[in-house]
């Protein structure tokens, strides 16, 4: 069996594993909580805890989903609020959870509509034992506009919160960010300089995701009716790696502590966010699918990767890849990469030529008598769009060649690495 340390340290605090809950309907309570702790989860960020005199009602039905049939979840689109349950309900639970846990990792999340509240909550979640804050500047279906995503996009009114949750607590605290909005970084350095010692990101994005054709009505249908609402799970996972790519690489933000949170399901998403500088990974939508237990595979899937890549400690990987993405105008266009078929793979299917043909340059004919395609190197442009749409991954990168009247070794052009469909390493899901 491979043991591999997982563990890390965030905003000084110990984590046994990178692999927390995130603030939503999957820690909503001391007993879920307390489960997903002795399912191997190493930390817990308690459902967003708000002032006592405000009422959470909520809608049903409440959920919807993006799939393709017998497919888990694409997407998942919630209306949920924050944490149903009486102040002092959430304070007690917080506090029992750290007395039964004591090497866990409780984080409230909290938020207000003024900054009063933010300092009173912040007071009153560490009373509790809390280990960590979490400041929700980014629920997407709030109904008051003093909380939520709207507070999000707001630079100067984030960093009032944050200077507010810093008199009111001295716990270490991140500012979780809305995606909705088209950069971080005004708002991030504004939470900064309001106390916030990290970032947690993203939270989740504005969306409708389907509409009743026959009612015509978006979903969910509340009595006729539906809200933009927030979208969760892997079809937010690209968002959220760009806003991490983002931070991670603005001038004065190079070694921001972020929590990575959007779309991890599996132990490649995990590395995929500590390879871009995410330090503890929070998790809803996979758990919401599958369980607590998953965990087990999240951490068995990255001590794998670990010892393929000679990693004795996770730390070690954080943020390795974030040097590697750099603006468009600076990328090598000075060679091109042709595809390669198999053809004891092909199936003659015709996937590659009607892609190529109708979706970019043309360079796949189609052979009616021997039913496979036929490659015509002159209209070639490399785009690999082939390879992407085989349904047998019988297209690979081939040949590399220099482009006419530019410079350079062919030999030298990485790309035999490149992952077209799946990483190498089978899944331990």
């Amino acid at each position: 069996m491979i043991n591999k340390d997982l563990s890390v340290d965030f905003l000084g605090v110990h984590f046994e594993n990178p692999f927390c809950l995130s603030s939503s309907p999957v820690g909503n309570c001391y007993e879920m909580c307390a489960r997903a702790f002795d399912a191997g989860w190493a930390g817990v960020v308690f459902k967003t805890i708000g002032p006592e005199d405000f009422q959470v009602d909520e809608v049903s039905p409440r959920f919807d989903e993006l799939q393709k049939e017998g497919t888990p979840f694409v997407a998942f689109k919630n209306m949920e609020q924050i944490a149903e349950h009486s102040l002092a309900q959430n304070l007690a639970d917080l506090k029992r959870l750290k007395q039964n846990y004591p090497d866990k990792v409780v984080i409230a999340s909290i938020m207000g509509p003024t900054e009063d509240d933010w300092e009173h909550l912040a007071h009153l979640v560490e009373e509790a034992g809390a280990d960590m804050i979490e400041m929700n500047l980014s629920c997407p279906q709030m109904t008051s506009h003093a909380m939520g995503a709207d507070v999000g996009t707001n630079p100067e009114l984030c960093q009032r919160y944050c200077a507010a949750v810093n008199r009111g607590s001295k716990l270490p605290m991140m500012a979780k960010m809305t995606p909705n909005i088209t950069t971080m970084i005004p708002v991030v350095k504004a939470c900064l300089a309001g106390g916030a010692d990290g970032i947690a990101s993203i939270n989740t994005v504005k969306s409708i995701a389907n509409v009743d054709l026959e009612k015509k009505v978006a979903l969910p249908i509340v009595n006729g009716q539906s809200a933009v609402s927030g979208l969760s799970g892997k079809a937010v996972k690209p968002i959220a790696l760009r806003f991490l790519q983002e931070l991670r690489s603005a001038a004065g933000l190079e070694q921001l502590p972020v929590s990575g949170i959007g779309g991890i399901e599996t132990w490649e998403d995990a590395a995929e966010f500590i390879l871009l500088g995410a330090t503890t990974l929070q998790v809803t939508t996979a758990i919401m699918q599958y369980g607590y237990r998953i965990v087990e595979d999240l951490k068995n899937g990255l001590m794998h990767y670990m010892a393929e890549q000679g990693i004795d400690h996770l730390s070690e990987l954080i943020g390795k890849a974030t040097k590697n993405i750099v603006p468009a105008e600076q990328l090598d266009r000075n060679y091109k990469v042709y595809p390669k078929i198999d053809w004891d793979k092909c199936i003659g299917c015709g996937r590659c030529f009607i892609s190529c043909q109708d979706g970019a340059h043309q360079a796949l004919g189609w052979d009616d008598e021997n039913r496979r395609p036929v490659f015509d190197k002159s209209k070639c442009v490399g785009c690999q769009l082939c390879a992407l749409v085989c349904p047998v991954h019988a297209i690979t990168l081939g040949l590399v060649e220099m482009k006419p009247g530019r410079k350079g070794d062919p030999a030298s052009v990485d790309v035999a690495s490149q992952r077209l469909h799946t990483y190498s390493h089978p899944n331990t899901n």
